[in-house]
């Protein structure tokens, strides 16, 4: 791909422009209004940041885990099953692509401009909090995706449903938890964890308050939540590894 510099800098200026699309509707937005559920602008753009990094680097590590369906469907997945190399990883880097670098680059724009305009008073754990919830968040969307991607295993071709959590997520994560009814909120806290991307560690970092009154420690919880789900993840795709009956079968 780098041997062709032009086209590769013109696929990546279009991904920033057009993942920038959903900051801007943020942006107009706030022309009508101050605060959306008690929270400013600097504030939403810090959520916005943090969840499309999450996502865009799960996205470009692990993305391509989503045609597990189709390889299921043509019988190509026995091919990855027979190689030395693990399946998972053959999935993932089958469709890497560094184009997928137009959505994290443009969240670390905003996040940069975010972090220059919150008035927020920078303690140590505060200024630690910010790289530990943009890995966790990370390797949070990613076991979503490979978690979401093992559903294929019974259902073929269905992601859709990883869709939902994924990207569907992100989009839940760019607005405060005060807007939504505390059903939700718990239900990404204590459901799929979600909360635990950028909403919990960011009630620290910004100095807000829980809007479910939970204990502190739930605000520094985000490598745990990581931990539990690679582990679910891996259990799910094992498992989906055992179920799974390939064409010779």
């Amino acid at each position: 791909m780098m041997a062709y510099r032009a086209s590769f800098a013109l696929n990546l200026l279009a991904s920033l422009a057009i993942h920038s699309l959903d900051f801007v509707v943020l942006v107009i937005m706030f022309r009508h209004t101050d605060r959306l559920g008690g929270w400013n602008l600097p504030e939403i753009a810090f959520l916005y940041a943090t969840a499309t990094f999450s996502l865009g680097v799960a996205n470009m590590l692990v993305g391509s885990v989503d045609g597990l369906g189709v390889r299921i469907v043509n019988g190509s997945l026995d091919t990855m099953l027979i190689r030395p190399a693990p399946a998972l990883s053959q999935l993932c880097a089958e469709r890497f692509s560094l184009r997928r670098l137009g959505r994290p680059l443009q969240a670390v724009a905003v996040l940069v401009w975010s972090l220059t305009a919150l008035d927020v008073h920078w303690t140590w754990d505060r200024v630690l909090l910010v790289p530990v919830l943009l890995v966790c968040g990370s390797v949070i969307f990613g076991a979503i995706y490979v978690g979401g991607a093992t559903v294929q295993f019974w259902w073929g071709e269905s992601k859709e449903i990883q869709n939902s959590f994924t990207y569907g997520g992100a989009t839940l994560l760019h607005y405060p938890p005060t807007i939504f009814a505390k059903e939700l909120v718990a239900g990404v806290v204590f459901g799929v964890p979600l909360a635990f991307v950028n909403w919990l560690p960011a009630l620290h970092i910004l100095g807000r308050p829980d809007p479910l009154g939970l204990p502190t420690a739930f605000q520094y919880a985000s490598p745990v939540a990581a931990a539990l789900c690679v582990a679910a993840a891996g259990l799910a795709w094992r498992a989906g590894l055992r179920a799974y009956r390939g064409t010779g079968s």
